[in-house]
């Protein structure tokens, strides 16, 4: 199962935002936003997890828990009947509230979702779990507000790529990577059956860039934005025209990929 350099989001049309003064939520390198040209690869990357999982939620109910910026939610209450965001940083929340003012939004702990139990059809939690402290609690929370038969769409940086050979997370925004076993461990634990292990990879043209930029296109962003210069134009362009179709998402080669992308259902 994979996806190649041309999908059917493509067609899909998303709703518009409401513009207001604040287009741009402040980039704090604890989550991705979009519009921000030397960003584009890291919200790319984000981006393409959400396109893919759109039909399964066409016509349902959805929680997107960890909501940030709120583009995610955006994108998928053009499909769902209904979208309710959660997120504990209040300056995401105003943000969301303000400039997707067709979603519901509520500021809390993810390990408390002020929902009820068996509300939800479909809860979406991508690039969030390894930043929290109790992700047991969490999961079993996504577990509680799911209706019989609902689906947990997650995804998270796969450990073996992202802190290879490390337990202590290079990035100091999470707490716990997880590589696909560990994953797979965390969602059954609490009674969730696993029925899709994805991995996000680079497809063609990023893997060009890998090989034009010295092995990696990560790699030489990270360097670029750690040393505190301006960047030199032709990155900056090169990441600036990076689209979702760059990325493949595939079942192969799980321990090879950069994002894991599992599928889970409440029984």
């Amino acid at each position: 199962m994979a996806r190649g350099p041309r999908g059917s989001h493509d067609t899909i049309s998303t709703p518009q935002p409401v513009q207001t003064e604040q287009e741009t939520l402040a980039l704090t390198g604890e989550r991705t936003v979009p519009g921000i040209a030397e960003e584009n690869y890291w919200f790319r990357r984000h981006e393409v997890a959400y396109e893919y999982i759109l039909e399964r939620c066409r016509d349902r109910t959805v929680l997107e828990a960890g909501s940030g910026e709120g583009y995610g939610a955006n994108l998928i209450s053009a499909v769902a009947t209904a979208v309710t965001c959660v997120d504990y940083d209040l300056s995401a929340v105003e943000h969301t509230r303000s400039r997707y003012s067709h979603l519901t939004i509520h500021q809390a702990n993810l390990i408390d979702l002020p929902l009820p139990d068996s509300s939800v059809d479909t809860v979406v939690n991508f690039q969030v779990i390894e930043h929290l402290w109790d992700q047991q609690a969490f999961i079993s929370e996504c577990l509680r507000v799911l209706r019989p038969g609902g689906e947990l769409l997650i995804s998270t940086p796969n450990r073996i790529t992202f802190s290879p050979g490390r337990d202590t997370p290079l990035n100091p925004f999470h707490t716990r990577e997880l590589n696909p076993a560990e994953l797979r461990e965390l969602l059954t634990t609490p009674g969730f059956a696993v029925t899709e292990m994805l991995g996000v990879s680079h497809g063609t043209v990023l893997r060009e860039l890998d090989a034009a930029w010295g092995g990696s296109f990560i790699d030489a962003q990270i360097e670029r934005a750690l040393s505190g210069q301006p960047w030199p134009p032709e990155l900056t362009a090169d990441v600036a025209a990076i689209r979702t179709a760059d990325f493949d998402i595939s079942d192969s080669d799980l321990d090879a990929s950069l994002d894991l992308l599992f599928v889970a259902v409440k029984p």
